[in-house]
């Protein structure tokens, strides 16, 4: 048994940019079965042979998969970008015990200046705290799901999180509050 077959991975063919692997059959009880395994390319490339998406169930194998994954993948990404937004304005909304402080402060040529600073709190055993939660551990597995699908290095896989990323942000950012600093300076 060669070197690569015992790590587990297998070698490239050399015509193709993702080639499946020759197969091989073991005695052994556990693997039982014929498997394949596939070299994960480390380039960019255009392509949609053999092109393993998230699970190794999931594998794509024509132009229209292909272009099916492109859309699914589209719309991850921009969904992504929606769910920051709305978690963004849930938060704001779910916001309670708004305090302003002001404190004097020394400004230029012996004047005083007031800052006031707005100091806002939320309860930690609350249903939008518990919802935030929740949405917060869904952005996190769709985050680490696009940058998985990214490092497919798949071209048309990696245009599909940009460009649904980009879509994303251009069509839900807008709403997103400007954040103005509540400082007032007073002589």
């Amino acid at each position: 048994m060669d070197h690569s077959h015992h790590m587990g991975m297998s070698t490239m063919d050399h015509n193709s940019t993702m080639s499946p692997s020759h197969h091989h059959t073991t005695t052994s009880a556990s693997h039982s079965h014929d498997h394949m395994m596939m070299m994960m390319p480390m380039t960019f490339y255009f392509g949609f042979k053999n092109v393993e998406l998230l699970f190794s169930g999931l594998v794509i194998n024509t132009a229209g998969e292909m272009a099916g994954a492109f859309v699914a993948v589209f719309l991850l990404a921009m969904f992504y970008e929606g769910l920051k937004i709305a978690r963004e304005s849930l938060l704001r909304k779910s916001q309670v015990s708004i305090r302003y402080n002001s404190m004097p402060v020394p400004g230029p040529n012996g004047t005083i200046l007031m800052e006031t600073h707005k100091t806002v709190g939320q309860q930690m055993l609350s249903f939008p705290h518990l919802l935030q939660t929740v949405l917060h551990i869904i952005q996190v597995v769709i985050s680490y799901f696009l940058m998985l699908i990214f490092m497919t290095y798949n071209g048309y896989l990696c245009i599909a999180v940009a460009a649904g990323a980009g879509t994303g942000y251009f069509l839900f950012s807008w709403k997103k509050a400007v954040v103005v600093d509540i400082t007032e300076h007073c002589h």
